[in-house]
């Protein structure tokens, strides 16, 4: 029988802090201040000092896989300079840790912090030398560490690239956001993961596939044009990059949006044969909720990549949390099955879990059987998937395990099984201290998801 993963999954920006040590250059998520409800970046976890304390609660638990983050300005000075040993060796000894606990490593290249030298001179991604700069980046990444960690990914939830969100996450400081630059990064970023996907085929065994953030959508009513938003959003969304991943080629959908609507791109044909080259061994992504979308609120030439921008709604059939996300997850177990049973690749789920306000007295385990409810009810419709649907699903990740900062740097909205004390603005004594929910996973992976009573 194969392997399941079960695991966790982390960025670095999100987990290590060490933001000023080792040699590390500057991300653009070190100069972000703390606002009232965020902390500043620079201390996250404090995982840089504590990630083998953190490894045996991972091992205790029966998990078998970890992704993590290399963080790009940690082993690159400023993005495009020279090799940062000492950044190597702290990885060197991550991996080796894993290794250790017979956890097995996948990493992840790029989670949304730019080097901060690569964003003031160049822009981020828009620009052809920062994907000459990660090209570079990742290749050596690959040759140091493909001999040990056989699962990789090159950018967290590539479709958001396709999203205004572009112009938070790719290093884009200045500009006017136009659409045309929206498509560039988009293209840039896609012609980077294929050239790192090609060279790791080419030179290693490893694996790697395409990840997205899949945002399973719904039609407010049964009003054809909301049926028709939804779809257009899988479209351009989930199916257009996926169609790349699979096939080394875009939908036509997105081919004919560019040129109807005369975006001017910047593309070489060398770009193009890396891209129609590219190979996946798995796709991934991450789940976290659904959608609804109602096209009455769309305003008229809106981009279908940007629908939900304008036109989410709440579905009054489904629990929201107290972060607006709908809890779904029959959705999961659709969004395998779209994926799987369209292109017959091998799925896998790598970032899932609900955001929750929590305090702990110092005393008494946090009683978070929300949590357990939520991850049993994802669990159960990804093994209906497997079993009744016959989805090749080959592990599940959970996200942030160990409390994380947010992805917008609130410590108050945590993940974990594992509490960290500390707050926002409070640092307190970085104390892991387990929940109730981490005895029931550790029961629930030790089982190898037999047991989710």
């Amino acid at each position: 029988m194969t392997k399941f993963f079960w695991g966790n999954s982390t960025s670095s920006m999100q987990t290590e802090g060490g933001w000023n040590e080792g040699g590390k250059s500057l991300s653009v998520y070190d100069i972000r201040k703390p606002g009232e409800h965020t902390s500043d970046w620079h201390f996250a976890n404090d995982n840089y000092h504590h990630f083998t304390e953190d490894f045996d609660y991972l091992q205790d638990l029966g998990m078998n896989m970890y992704r993590f983050q290399v963080s790009w300005s940690r082993v690159i000075k400023d993005g495009d300079g020279a090799v940062n040993e000492e950044g190597l060796k702290y990885y060197d000894k991550l991996v080796d840790a894993l290794l250790e606990r017979n956890i097995e490593p996948m990493i992840c290249l790029y989670h949304f912090d730019m080097p901060l030298h690569l964003a003031q001179k160049y822009n981020g991604f828009v620009n052809k030398q920062v994907c000459d700069a990660f090209i570079r980046y990742g290749k050596i990444i690959v040759d140091h560490f493909a001999d040990r960690v056989k699962y990789w990914i090159t950018f967290n939830e590539q479709n958001l690239y396709h999203t205004s969100e572009a112009f938070n996450i790719a290093g884009y400081l200045k500009g006017e956001k136009t659409l045309s630059e929206l498509y560039q990064i988009a293209h840039n970023v896609m012609y980077c993961h294929a050239a790192i996907a090609n060279y790791l085929h080419e030179n290693t065994d490893a694996k790697i596939g395409g990840m997205l953030a899949y945002n399973q959508v719904y039609g407010a009513t049964a009003n054809p044009q909301d049926a028709f938003a939804a779809h257009q959003i899988d479209e351009f969304l989930n199916y257009d990059l996926l169609d790349v991943f699979s096939y080394g080629k875009h939908s036509a959908a997105v081919l004919a949006f560019i040129k109807n609507h005369h975006l001017q791109l910047a593309v070489t044909d060398k770009e193009k044969e890396t891209i129609a080259a590219v190979k996946s061994d798995f796709l991934s992504f991450s789940y976290y909720a659904s959608s609804t979308i109602d096209a009455s609120k769309i305003p008229a030439n809106t981009a279908p990549n940007q629908y939900l921008e304008f036109g989410r709604k709440l579905n009054p059939v489904l629990q929201t949390s107290e972060w607006g996300w709908q809890i779904d997850p029959l959705g999961f177990r659709d969004v395998l099955n779209k994926i799987y049973q369209r292109y017959h690749l091998p799925v896998f789920p790598i970032e899932n879990g609900i955001g929750v306000r929590e305090e702990w007295d110092g005393k008494t385990p946090i009683q978070d059987d929300y949590r357990i409810d939520y991850h049993r009810s994802h669990i159960k419709a990804m093994q209906a998937a497997i079993k009744e649907d016959g989805v090749d699903v080959i592990g599940y990740l959970g996200w942030g395990l160990i409390d994380i900062l947010s992805s917008q740097g609130d410590m108050d909205k945590r993940y974990g099984v594992v509490y960290v004390n500390r707050t926002n603005h409070d640092l307190r004594d970085m104390k892991r201290v387990p929940k109730k929910s981490y005895y029931w996973l550790k029961k629930v992976i030790r089982s190898n998801g037999r047991d989710l009573s």
